[in-house]
């Protein structure tokens, strides 16, 4: 594994549990050491925040919740205190121009000549004079890391220098430790559909569930727990009743649950175990979204449907059951993909490089 010679500060609005494990992995490949600032979701989001880092230095802020929805702002209480007592040798923060307080640790970084590298989802082309705000929001930064390939592009396409530009895919898993599932050449009475997320809304488990009715001759094991689940218990008694409800898993307890299925299924937004999913040799198909599921599903070991749209979600599941031999080389793949190229650990060795490029 690569390693930063200096001492690192990360900021980050919030600390959600399954980034810990990236932390900390960033943190020990940082011979300074690593501090890192983060505040408080608001209670309506959902975030399952921790305060609990192993190896990293965690300095919890106070997050000022301003407006919401595409008004929303945040101001967080404490950046620069934080700063001035960590003095770090290089600030990687959320490239998030919501973040009231970011341009003022940028300043003062910049006052001590030390880089800030930011990090985001990207900037899809915006017209008129939004071009021009997003511009000098960018050239702020030292370099950038964007989740996915895509975003590097929109940050290229606004002008930033592209040997600036690193991707670390977005990953929340390690590089898997044992071997793939071996699963049969038929399946095993009715193929298994999966689904594993918290039960929302905006996750869509109605749209699979209706599939599936449509279908018919499939097993669906639904896990997770949420706001939802009464609603989607309710819906599948009266369309689909054969459908398996689990409630949450985590763990070791979802092991059993990724063997079993033939196939993963996140028809909504969001999508935190598609990737562990790949690690039990599954394909998947999953909901287009912000481009951070582009460079993890593709045609090799997934498909990628319109959100929302109930008929291409039926269509790909049709498709995706009626070839078991294909689907079990999709599934092969999917393993290759998070054992070689998308995992916690090729997230690391990305921001170390960015932040070695700022030293050359």
């Amino acid at each position: 594994m690569n390693r930063f010679a200096g001492r690192l500060a990360l900021q980050q609005r919030v600390l959600p549990v399954y980034r810990a494990p990236f932390f900390d992995m960033l943190a020990s490949a940082c011979d300074g050491g690593m501090s890192l600032f983060a505040g408080l979701p608001r209670a309506s989001e959902g975030i399952t925040s921790t305060e609990r880092l192993n190896v990293a230095n965690y300095r919890m802020g106070k997050n000022i919740h301003l407006f919401g929805g595409s008004f929303y702002l945040c101001y967080q209480q404490g950046l620069l205190d934080w700063l001035r007592e960590w003095n770090p040798d290089a600030l990687i923060v959320e490239a998030n121009p919501r973040y009231l307080s970011t341009s003022s640790a940028v300043k003062w970084m910049h006052q001590q000549n030390k880089p800030v590298i930011g990090w985001g989802l990207g900037f899809p082309s915006p017209k008129g004079r939004g071009v021009g705000v997003r511009e000098r929001f960018l050239g702020q930064f030292d370099a950038m890391i964007a989740y996915s390939q895509r975003g590097a592009d929109e940050y290229a396409d606004l002008g930033f220098p592209l040997d600036r530009i690193f991707v670390a895919h977005n990953s929340v898993s390690p590089s898997p430790t044992w071997q793939m599932p071996d699963r049969p050449r038929t399946f095993n009475e009715k193929p298994c559909i999966l689904f594993v997320g918290r039960l929302q809304f905006r996750k869509n488990v109605d749209l699979l569930l209706g599939a599936c009715a449509e279908i018919q001759n499939v097993r669906l094991v639904i896990v997770g727990d949420g706001p939802e689940r009464d609603a989607l218990e309710s819906l599948a008694a009266q369309i689909f009743p054969f459908a398996e409800f689990a409630g949450a898993k985590h763990g070791e307890e979802l092991k059993t649950y990724f063997e079993e299925a033939d196939l993963f299924v996140l028809p909504g937004t969001g999508g935190l175990a598609v990737q562990e999913a790949m690690c039990y040799g599954l394909p998947v198909i999953v909901a287009q979204g912000d481009g951070t599921q582009d460079d993890l599903v593709r045609e090799g070991n997934g498909w990628q449907v319109p959100p929302d749209d109930f008929d291409a979600l039926l269509d790909t599941l049709k498709n995706a059951l009626s070839d078991v031999a294909r689907l079990r080389r999709m599934g092969e793949e999917s393993f290759r993909i998070v054992r070689d190229e998308i995992n916690i650990e090729k997230m690391v060795d990305a921001f170390v490089s960015a932040l070695n490029s700022t030293r050359e």
